[in-house]
């Protein structure tokens, strides 16, 4: 078993969003985002991409979501977002919020 410091790992990026997958899994079935919206924070890009879909969690504080999707994700909640469908997220408090996204390949896109 290998464990690894995401949090660590996404605060020592540019962007504050971290990728889980390939290099430290070695498997390309699925992968794992880490990310930090700072205070009021927007245009944080999603698009999973062709043969995709992701599952992406609020996992602290509340996240706005606009374009092919629209909403508000609560603390807690989560939603689902497929191909080549794109939003943005989008930090509506004042301190840090904190996404987790579950990622893999879709059936018909999976080769």
């Amino acid at each position: 078993m290998k464990i690894i410091d995401l949090k660590q790992k996404v605060l020592k990026t540019e962007n504050r969003e971290y990728v889980l997958g390939y290099q430290e899994t070695g498997s390309h079935a699925c992968y794992m985002i880490y990310g930090i919206l700072g205070p009021n924070e927007k245009g944080r890009k999603l698009n999973p991409g062709s043969g995709h879909e992701e599952i992406i969690l609020a996992m602290r504080g509340d996240i706005r979501i606009c374009g092919d999707c629209s909403g508000i994700l609560k603390e807690g909640m989560a939603f689902h977002i497929a191909g080549d469908n794109t939003c943005c997220l989008e930090n509506t408090g004042n301190s840090e919020a904190v996404y987790i996204i579950a990622g893999g390949h879709s059936e018909e896109g999976h080769q």
